[in-house]
């Protein structure tokens, strides 16, 4: 591998250990990103460290205080309300244009990973269990897959950003009161209407799934930084 091309390897290992940092909660919202320190503690050069975190600047999750360098982005009663407006129209036009375009082989996926996740159960609210990491990649494939034949990149895109801020919404809120709720049944209903060509209940299925999870970490104790 050449100088360029390892460069480029490793900013783009450091830009998905900070993302994953950040999503998991690892790093706080409003907390400090010294260049440094994490340079230091993830064994890259400081070019590596600031590329990633200008990349993930762009992309949100990290903020750049002039004079104060990098930190976490904060977060919002109105910044969730206003993501999840967003979230539901983009992840709307790529369920619809999959539900167009998608054929027998994407129909199989859509099973398969639907299948894998329901069979772990309700194991995303145990939290520390190792089990919860397996929830989480294949609740991430699960939106990915049942959007997976949206020929537009663009949509895709941006649907997978917003994804991302809304995970790291979601894993602030730690173990959220969810005892009312079967997210099992409300992705089930998701994927059979998807699979019956049924695109007026996909997409009302999915927006009441999306809007269901945002009502819950609205009224979790996450550090927002607006009153209610």
């Amino acid at each position: 591998m050449n100088v360029v091309a390892e460069h480029k390897s490793r900013t783009a290992q450091t830009y998905e250990q900070l993302r994953d940092a950040i999503v998991d909660a690892r790093y706080a919202p409003g907390e400090k990103l010294r260049i440094d320190h994490l340079s230091r503690e993830l064994n890259v050069s400081s070019g590596a460290t600031r590329e990633a975190l200008s990349r993930l600047t762009a992309e949100g999750l990290v903020i750049a205080v002039p004079q104060k360098g990098f930190v976490v982005a904060p977060i919002s009663r109105r910044d969730l309300k206003d993501l999840t407006e967003v979230r539901i129209e983009v992840e709307g036009r790529c369920l619809a244009q999959s539900i167009e375009n998608g054929d027998l082989e994407w129909e199989g996926r859509v099973l398969s990973v639907h299948h894998r996740l329901s069979s772990l159960g309700h194991v995303y609210d145990l939290l520390g269990k190792p089990e919860v990491r397996r929830w989480h990649k294949l609740h991430e494939e699960f939106h990915d897959q049942l959007t997976s034949a949206c020929t537009n990149t663009w949509w895709l895109r941006l649907r997978h950003q917003l994804y991302i801020q809304s995970e790291r919404y979601r894993r602030l809120s730690g173990p959220a009161d969810e005892t009312d709720r079967d997210v099992a049944a409300e992705h089930a209903m998701i994927v059979d209407a998807t699979l019956a060509r049924d695109m007026d209940g996909a997409l009302r299925h999915m927006k009441d799934h999306l809007n269901r999870t945002t009502e819950i970490l609205l009224a979790s104790r996450m550090p927002f930084t607006d009153a209610r």
